[in-house]
């Protein structure tokens, strides 16, 4: 059913004017986002197939599902181009929500002291970081209230003493004249138990960054919808 043909309390944007945007489901705000269909499937089938399961395909093999609202968001334009009916304009508008997303909860750290709002880490590190395909190692770093300065990817790939350097990750912390970080990577695999590489890491990192004064307050790992604070789980 196109979304013509709904009862007018029941179309996406009506329905946002009436009740307000948390009335709607994903796939509803997705169509709102989208605007328009293609030949033969509405914007609002459209919208639910991109919410999907990921990995699923169409009949004609392009991509179909994402996973959900956080895999669609994390997905990459080349990711995106692979689905028919999205041209340039509603790739970019993707990607733009997405990248007003890390602004705003990258701008609610650099307000907030981090330490009090840890959700709010937690959703920062999981937008940039939750869905990527390969391990990507970065590096909160805070002022000497615990504010955030800036987050910076610093290295990629299987996270082993041998891929990550402590010594970048001093020069950075002296760099942005950093009083303490958070580090953060992900688990592409799903699963955001910490390895024994990654607490080997965590230790060693640990080590190093007090040489010059600075502290680590955390280690958070993400997955798609989840994450792990080693500091919560008395792992630093």
């Amino acid at each position: 059913m196109t979304v013509k043909n709904l009862p007018p309390d029941a179309r996406p944007r009506e329905k946002l004017q009436m009740r307000g945007a948390s009335a709607l489901s994903d796939a509803e705000l997705l169509a709102l986002l989208l605007r328009t269909g293609i030949v033969g499937k509405g914007v609002l089938q459209m919208a639910d197939e991109l919410l999907q399961i990921q990995g699923r395909r169409t009949a004609d093999g392009s991509a179909r599902g994402f996973g959900g609202i956080s895999g669609l968001l994390n997905a990459t334009d080349e990711d995106l181009r692979q689905v028919k009916g999205l041209g340039p304009a509603k790739r970019a508008e993707i990607m733009a929500v997405l990248e007003l997303a890390r602004r705003a909860v990258a701008q609610r750290l650099t307000e907030r002291t981090v330490l009090t709002d840890p959700q709010a880490v937690k959703h920062c590190v999981q937008l940039q970081l939750a869905n990527r395909r390969h391990e990507v190692f970065a590096v909160l770093f805070l002022d000497v209230q615990n504010r955030l300065l800036t987050l910076q990817e610093m290295f990629t790939g299987t996270l082993t003493h041998s891929s990550v350097y402590p010594r970048e990750v001093v020069i950075a912390a002296l760099r942005h004249q950093a009083a303490s970080v958070v580090l953060a990577h992900n688990h592409p695999s799903g699963t955001v138990q910490p390895s024994a590489a990654d607490i080997a890491l965590t230790r060693t990192l640990k080590a190093a960054l007090a040489l010059v004064d600075v502290r680590v307050l955390d280690h958070i790992i993400v997955g798609p919808g989840q994450s792990l604070s080693m500091a919560e789980e008395g792992l630093m």
